[in-house]
């Protein structure tokens, strides 16, 4: 096992750096890491159905799919994210167990009574404290997790806070779960970069003589950053890889209850019908024509804030000088 450094906080950064851990390097991999504030989702989940958009964009929280399959999650500064990169027997390379067992003993040796709960998260009293993912390559395994220490619960609650009758999809849907961080359970929590450095010593510990600490190079940061510029920070990975959905809508608009459909492929709008809440918009009123023209323009783009923004004022439905949708028409695409 090899210790890797990672002294980023950005998590387009940190999540490609995993991908080339895995894919890229030949040796077993231990990496520590923390990102910025931001929304894990699962490799096969709906990306807008996963979060709650308006508060998410309105504090500039963004949202980033990962390589392995599972839930969301989210990222801060009061997060530690542990990753290990494992080789293995074709078959046997998922086992979750096996791979939160040194998080937590780490854990136990703290005095916290941390247990494996459920498919893949660590759990204390009940509360969670851990998520956990999976991805097999080959003939390695890429186990990775977060684990809440000092997080700003409020922010993660209502950043992954979802109406789920608003998308109909296929998608693998998160399980909600009530969280807690793990100073909680300490009765004299250490600050998080003394917690973060004991960690570090017990997985060195644990693992046994590890074949080395060692920096990236600029060789291969230059290629993680590479990664991270043309795929994790792309709306095509992040947005267009989710499957097929249904969107429903609904927002008032100038005294009318206006309600939405919106059937997407590959984050791309195919079909759109706005609509008056009992009955259809009155075509032959004024008012009723920029929607009209509105639900006829809209397929063909993606169904994003950026393009949806451009729309609207195209018909004249949104100030020209509004650079995001006022909150009173969110509800209606998003």
């Amino acid at each position: 096992m090899i210790f890797v450094r990672n002294r980023s906080d950005d998590p387009y950064f940190n999540l490609a750096l995993e991908e080339y851990l895995l894919r890229e390097a030949d040796h077993e991999s231990v990496l520590l890491w923390q990102s910025r504030p931001s929304v894990v989702i699962g490799k096969h989940q709906n990306a807008l159905g996963e979060v709650n958009y308006p508060f998410v964009n309105r504090n500039r929280i963004p949202l980033i799919r990962r390589l392995s399959g599972g839930g969301t999650v989210f990222h801060s500064p009061g997060n530690v994210n542990f990753t290990f990169v494992r080789n293995g027997e074709e078959g046997k390379l998922v086992d979750f167990r096996k791979h939160t067992a040194p998080v937590i003993d780490f854990l136990i040796s703290l005095g916290i009574p941390a247990r494996f709960e459920g498919k893949n998260d660590i759990r204390v009293n009940g509360l969670k404290v851990s998520g956990n993912a999976e991805h097999v390559f080959r003939r390695r395994v890429l186990h990775h997790g977060t684990l809440l220490y000092d997080a700003d619960l409020s922010v993660l609650n209502e950043s992954i806070r979802v109406t789920p009758e608003r998308y109909i999809d296929r998608s693998v849907a998160s399980v909600r779960s009530e969280v807690a961080n793990v100073s909680s359970f300490m009765d004299n929590p250490p600050p998080l970069p003394e917690f973060l450095a004991m960690f570090s010593r017990w997985l060195k510990e644990y693992f046994g003589p590890l074949s080395g600490v060692r920096e990236l190079t600029a060789g291969e940061t230059k290629k993680v950053q590479a990664l991270a510029d043309e795929k994790y920070s792309q709306w095509h990975w992040n947005y267009g890889y989710s499957p097929d959905y249904e969107f429903y809508g609904e927002a008032s608009y100038l005294e009318q209850h206006l309600v939405s459909v919106l059937r997407v492929e590959k984050g791309y709008i195919r079909h759109a019908e706005i609509r008056v809440a009992g009955g259809e918009i009155e075509v032959s009123g004024q008012a009723a024509r920029p929607w009209k023209q509105l639900e006829a323009a809209l397929p063909g783009c993606r169904h994003a804030e950026t393009e949806v923004v451009a729309m609207l004022k195209r018909y004249q439905l949104l100030d020209g000088r509004r650079k995001i949708l006022p909150a009173r028409l969110s509800g209606l695409f998003f």
